[in-house]
Formats: C-alpha cells, structure tokens, sequence
C-alpha cells in the first residue's frame, strides 16, 4: 500500500505538477540569484530554492519527474515486448530453442549493466536521434529485457510441462495457440511484477545516464542531470543535490514496494 500510494502521488506529480509549477527552464538572473550570483535557499518564493542559473528547483524537479517517468515507462515496455517473446518462445519451445535463445540472454548478461548502456548511449548519441530522448530509450531497453526474459522463461517452461498443456498438445493445437491460449495468461501476473521491478531499474539508470551527459540533451530537466549540475555547489547548496537525489531515492523504493506488493499478490507461493 505504501509502494502503490507513492506511485500515485508521483504518476499524479508528473502529469499535473508542470502545468501547476513554473517554467523549468526560465531564468531569473536578477531575483533568482544571491548579490553573489550564488543559487538562493529554499524560500517562500522558491520552495525548493534555486539553481546555479536562478531557475526555479521546484519547477525542474516536478518538470524531470516527468521526463524520467516517460522514458522509464516508454524503456520498460519495449523491454518488456523483447523479453516476453523470447521468455514464452524459449519456454515453450524448449530444446535447441530454448538453448540458442538463452545463450544470448547469458551473452547480453555477461556486459556489466550500466557499462552496455553507457557504450549504446554513446553510440546512439551520433545518429540523427541524438536531440531526442530516443537514444536513452532504446539504450534502456536493450539492456534490461533480458531479465524479463529469463525471468518469464522459468515460468513458461514450468506451464508448458503442466498437465492442461500437455492435453492440449495431444489435441493438436499448434504452438502459437498453446502459448496465447495457455501459457501467455498463467505468466500474466509474473509480466505486471517483472515489469514493475524493470521500471524502478531503469528509473535509476536514466538517472545514472543523465549524470554521465547520455540522457535527453538540455534543456529537458531530468534529476540525473540537476544531480551533476548541481555536485560543484555541494558545499554552499546542498539542495541542489538533496532534492534531486531525494526524488530519485523515493521514486525508485516507491516502485520496488509496488513490485514487491504485486508480487506477494499475484504469486503467493513465492512468499518468503
């Protein structure tokens, strides 16, 4: 319930609070920033404070909250699309399939998580898709559906031994129909909680390739990137790094609860 309460608040956050906040990318040099020039503290007039270039941290954090939720989203079903056609296709098919299928999955596996996608991110970045968010995107979602996929895999393989898939192969229904009819529903809530727990992966690691300067290019507001604008201010405003790594901390345990509770739901017999 807490998981699934804070995913509301913020789905809620990033689809309302734009239009409610300011403009993430206005700048106010004259109010915005101390006789210095450094950013000004948290205030009545600016909640959250104010960044290095006198914008408003509120409007940024609310406006990335958004950005990052899109991108996680939009990563996370194509990952999902991948990895739950190779999962019942190697489940169910079994043999030779299942092993070529699966030495992908064990080749994808052996690259360290964040160094693949950093090395896809760069390469996509010098395509015509480097002013778009499309770059992230792909990157996430080559990176993670393989997860999905041995996850979906196990499940399917146990279904297709099952009794009702057997008969039904005696009748002689085909494949496709024996994995849509069949299989494809009993590992429906085992997809809702791979999916889950995939978004809040993938939340943290457009966050960690915003920080890197992979992301979506400025000016778009991801916490990643108003994580390492803000790292040189550390010292003098530390909100510039407490909000945003606040926002990514909550977003990312939110989700995990909500995997976890879906999870305990959907499949009781995994209950530890």
């Amino acid at each position: 319930m807490v998981g699934a309460i804070l995913v509301v608040l913020l789905v809620g956050l990033a689809v309302i609070g734009p239009s409610v906040v300011g403009d993430p990318v206005a700048r106010d040099i004259d109010h915005g920033l101390s006789a210095m020039g450094a950013p000004l503290p948290p205030s009545s007039d600016a909640p959250l404070g104010t960044d290095q270039l006198g914008r408003d941290v509120a409007a940024r954090v609310v406006s990335g909250a958004r950005t990052s939720l899109l991108i996680a989203t939009l990563a996370t079903l194509l990952a999902l699309v991948i990895g739950l056609a190779i999962g019942l296709a190697a489940g169910a098919a079994g043999g030779w399939v299942d092993g070529a299928l699966m030495r992908v999955v064990d080749l994808v596996l052996s690259f360290p998580f964040l160094l693949i996608a950093i090395l896809l991110a760069a390469l996509l970045r010098e395509t015509r898709l480097a002013s778009s968010s499309a770059p992230v995107i792909v990157t996430l979602a080559a990176v993670s559906w393989t997860t999905m996929a041995r996850v979906i895999r196990g499940k399917a393989m146990a279904i297709a031994r099952s009794e009702h898939v057997l008969a039904a192969r005696a009748l002689g229904a085909p494949p496709l129909r024996i994995i849509v009819r069949h299989i494809l529903p009993n590992v429906a809530g085992l997809v809702a909680v791979v999916a889950v727990l995939g978004f809040a992966q993938n939340l943290l690691a457009e966050a960690a390739l915003s920080f890197l300067g992979l992301g979506p290019p400025p000016p778009a507001a991801t916490w990643g990137r108003m994580l390492f604008e803000g790292r040189s201010y550390y010292r003098t405003s530390p909100h510039l790094v407490i909000v945003p790594g606040l926002a990514i901390f909550l977003a990312v345990v939110a989700f995990n609860l909500f995997g976890e509770g879906l999870r305990q739901v959907l499949d009781p017999k995994g209950r530890r």
